[in-house]
């Protein structure tokens, strides 16, 4: 059975980071994209970052870049979220998806490409 678990979330202070991770299991993950989205209270969930199944191919949305890294480690089937420099516009539910590409070169944030959805992990930036 496919299964993506978040882990990493917490409350820091604006400046600071965290590491994300999304943990995988049932499914092969060298051919599956992996994205990270986030929901706030009362607003839409939002794509933030996404990594091609090859890791050869990475997606930010704008709000993020140069803040956030995304990477993965096929051989323990997981992927990274490293966000530095956070916001308290940062603050929202995490989390991972997962679909199985055709090309080991794409990735996209749009939500409704994945099928696989982990349960999330809060992340608060507040002083």
């Amino acid at each position: 059975q496919l299964q993506l678990v978040e882990s990493g979330g917490g409350l820091v202070q604006p400046g600071g980071s965290l590491r994300l991770s999304c943990v995988t299991s049932g499914f092969p993950f060298d051919y599956y994209a992996i994205g990270w989205f986030r929901q706030a209270p009362g607003k839409e969930r939002e794509g933030v970052s996404c990594s091609s199944s090859n890791g050869g191919t990475t997606y930010y949305v704008d709000s993020v870049k140069g803040r956030f890294t995304i990477s993965r480690d096929n051989a323990q089937n997981t992927v990274y979220l490293q966000m530095n420099s956070l916001k308290p516009e940062d603050t929202a539910l995490y989390y991972c998806a997962a679909v199985r590409t055709g090309s080991r070169s794409m990735c996209t944030i749009r939500p409704t490409w994945y099928d696989s959805w982990g349960q999330g992990t809060q992340v608060t930036v507040s002083s």
